[in-house]
């Protein structure tokens, strides 16, 4: 079992929890789609978890990055035999941020499966340790924050009261992010900064304050990786009776 490029060694219940059979399982569902082969049955539990699918190109060259190709999976629990083969061709073809992958590419490929566990709402934006947490957040528009209350010393404005309600649209609007375990050790992110990155990825773009911070909802989580090349997944497709 190979790891996730820069994530730290795999502990023993990645081990028990994330298997190389399910990053198998996943490559040969973009393998079939695009060759129109016959898939092999799945054949470890078919238990749920909520998952992320991670295509990478391998390193051209010793000591070099894998290259991003797609990433994109799910909160809500999947049963795995479907979840993984769903989202393997999801984010393979539907990753806006990069063209779907073709049939030439995959002997150049890696699959990286992240199952997500050990959710637990944290106590603030703070509470979540870099290199062992994912996080997501979620925070209303800033325009639905609770108004600071004005200092003794200072003179209401006539428009105040009128100028802190939400137009309709505002108070409709929300927004929500998440960061992977890993992404914040690659970065070499402080905690401000990723959760400061996540506010932008949820799509906010007007000014960071400390108010928005205090009032963004956090849940941290752990995950359990694998990740498996093309030549082993060749080589367990071959093992297991499937063509190429």
């Amino acid at each position: 079992m190979s790891l996730l490029p820069h994530d730290p060694p795999a502990t023993e219940d990645d081990e028990q929890v994330c298997l190389p059979e399910h990053c198998f399982h996943s490559f040969d569902a973009l393998f079939c789609a695009l060759t129109s082969k016959k898939p092999i049955p799945a054949q470890f539990p078919d238990e749920k978890y909520p998952l992320f699918v991670t295509w990478s190109t391998q390193p051209s060259r010793p000591g070099r990055a894998s290259k991003l190709r797609g990433c994109i999976g799910t909160f809500e629990p999947q049963p795995l035999h479907a979840g993984l083969a769903e989202y393997a061709l999801v984010s393979a073809f539907h990753d806006s941020r990069f063209r779907k992958i073709q049939e030439y590419e995959l002997e150049t490929l890696e699959c990286g499966i992240s199952l997500l566990t050990d959710f637990e709402d944290a106590a603030n934006y703070l509470d979540w340790t870099i290199g062992v947490h994912g996080i997501h957040i979620t925070f209303p528009h800033p325009s639905l924050l609770p108004p600071v209350p004005p200092s003794p010393s200072s003179t209401p404005s006539p428009l105040s009261s009128s100028s802190s309600i939400p137009t309709r649209s505002a108070l409709k609007h929300s927004f929500s992010a998440t960061y992977l375990p890993q992404i914040a050790p690659e970065q070499g992110w402080t905690k401000i900064e990723t959760v400061d990155s996540a506010i932008r990825k949820a799509g906010w773009s007007g000014r960071i304050t400390d108010d928005l911070r205090r009032n963004i909802k956090l849940r941290r989580y752990q995950s359990r990786k694998c990740l498996v090349t093309w030549e082993q997944y060749a080589r367990w497709r071959k093992e297991n009776g499937g063509e190429l």
